[in-house]
Parts: C-alpha cells; structure tokens; sequence
C-alpha cells in the first residue's frame, strides 16, 4: 500500500482518473517525448556512473546473459500460448509485445527500489536496451513464416517479407535506444567525477520528471482502454497472467544465477514489462496484418498500468522472499 504513496505513482493515478473523466487536461506531445528522452539519458547516465565503480565483473556478464535468454524465450513462449486463439500475424505482434521491455516501468522500477534504498547494479540498464530488439526480430521472422503458409489466388500482388537487414538496422539505430547507451558510455567514461558534475540533472530532477511523465502515461493508458472493449476475456486474462508467468520464469533464472534483490527484481521487472512505444512502431509497419488497436490497447491500455500500480511491489517483495 506504501508504494501508492510515492508522488511518481500518484500522478499516474491522477493521470488516469482525469483521462476516464474525459477531461482535456493534455502533456502536449513534444513535451512528452522530451520527457522519455531526459528520463533515458538520466538513467543511461546513471548505469554508467555505476558500472564506473563496479566494472565489468562476472555477475554484470552473467546478468546480461541471462537477461538475452529472457528475450528470446518469453516472445516464443508467448507465440505458442496465442497461437492457439489467435491468427498468427496477431499471434506475432502480441507475442513481440509482451517479449520486449517498456522503459518506463524499468525507470519507475528503479525509482522504487531507489526510495527504499535497495541496490542494484548500473548494468541493468544495458539488460534492458538488449532486452528491446530480439522479440521484434523473432516476431518479423514468424510473421514472415506465417505469409509463406498463406495461400495465393492468382492475380494477387506479390507479398514481399521484411528485410531483417533492415529491421535490425531500425532497432539497433532507435534514438531512444542509441540516448540510453550513448548517456551509459559517457556516465562509465567521466566516473565519479561526472556523477558530481551531473548530480542536478540526473539526480536532483529525475523525481519530478518521472511524476510529470507517468501523470501523461496515466492520461494515454486511460484513453486507451476503449480499444479493450469487445475483445476476448482470453485476451484480457493474457494481459495480465503473461506478466506474471514471465516475472516467474525471471525470478526462476534470478535465483538459480544467485542475483541481489535489486537485480533480480530489475529482472523480474523487465521481464514482465510490455512494449508499448517501440515495438507497436516498428511491428505496424513490418507486419501490417496485425491489428494495432489489439497490441497498443492490451499493452498500455492494461498491462501497463497493471504494473505501475500493482506488478513492480508485488515484484520486488517476490525477490526479497526468493533470493534475499
């Protein structure tokens, strides 16, 4: 109950009573996207202050491993379970979504475990940008596979499958993504001595910022839950129970690697994280079949705020109990 609390969490609540009210109370979209651009520069800024101090030791290598592994497994996983009720373009698409991470929660995650004083090591930044492009990619080669099985009718135009040269490109070139690594490269270059230098930016505002961000999520994520309406219960219970199986399997993995708390509920975290920024872009145009209102209203429109509000100290109380 304490984690409603916390200013940050607050907002996000307000944020969505005002968008179901239908208020016009509005983050205008270029102050939105600066705002998701500070917060992964400050955090990229962060991990590398961090991995400064600590080094490239065997647990970094370890947890960056295992969170590689995640990745790959929980997008298959997931094709599997929807395949069973929906097409595959869908099946695809859904299963690149909730494979992938979001960064906000990972970000409000760290600020949980920040107010709580629980460590956690700067490298679970790098977990989460590699966390980002496998499930797209698996999610483009399965859509590529599923219009080979398609039969043709004579005269239809030619379906040409996604590059995957391309779509890598697209992911390991993503701005957002580039901000976060780049902020991390700077952060383990200057040490201690940036940390100082940078400490009113990345540290002193990085509160606030959040608050105002999640205040703009609360408002999206509210007007986005009418795109739920009429879809399968089947669907609306996968949005919620894929979070937790796939915060499950992380723990699982966390525990058998001997990961801290902080870690491993980082991992646990991302793991259970859906995308609802970079993969609906770049799945809306690799597989155009795919129903948009489907993987952009599940994913903000429930399992985000599922997480915000319920998922990370639900989360971060497992790992106490599992590997603390």
């Amino acid at each position: 109950m304490t984690s409603f609390l916390d200013p940050a969490i607050l907002f996000f609540v307000f944020g969505m009573a005002a968008g179901l009210l239908k208020s016009n109370l509005e983050i205008p979209p270029q102050i939105s996207r600066f705002l998701s651009l500070y917060l992964l520069m400050a955090l990229g800024l962060k991990g590398g202050f961090a991995l400064a101090k600590s080094g490239l030791t065997a647990e970094v290598s370890v947890s960056l491993a295992c969170a590689v592994l995640l990745a790959t497994a929980t997008p298959l996983l997931g094709y599997v379970v929807l395949t069973r009720f929906l097409n595959g373009f869908d099946a695809a698409a859904l299963a690149a979504t909730y494979g992938s991470v979001s960064a906000v929660t990972f970000i409000t995650a760290v600020q949980f475990l920040d107010t709580r004083g629980v460590a956690f090591g700067g490298h679970m930044a790098a977990a989460m940008a590699l966390m980002e492009s496998p499930a797209i990619v698996l999610a483009v080669v399965l859509a590529n596979a599923a219009r080979r099985r398609q039969p043709t009718q004579a005269g239809d135009a030619p379906v040409h499958n996604t590059s995957l040269g391309k779509l890598l490109h697209e992911a390991l070139t993503d701005g957002a993504q580039l901000l976060l690594i780049g902020a991390m490269l700077v952060g383990m270059l200057t040490g201690e001595s940036g940390r100082v230098g940078m400490q009113p930016f990345a540290g002193d505002l990085f509160k606030g910022m959040l608050a105002f961000f999640l205040l703009d999520m609360g408002l999206l994520a509210a007007r986005n839950m009418g795109g739920l309406k009429g879809k399968s219960p089947w669907l609306l219970a996968y949005a919620v129970c894929a979070p937790l199986v796939h915060a499950t399997l992380a723990l699982s993995l966390a525990w058998a690697v001997g990961m801290s708390v902080g870690n491993a509920t980082l991992l646990t975290v991302l793991a259970a994280s859906a995308s609802y920024i970079a993969v609906p872009a770049v799945i809306r145009h690799a597989i155009p079949e795919a129903e948009p209102s489907l993987y952009f209203g599940m994913s903000l429109g429930l399992t985000f705020p599922f997480n915000i509000l319920v998922g990370i100290p639900l989360y971060a109380s497992a790992a106490r109990w599992a590997v603390g």
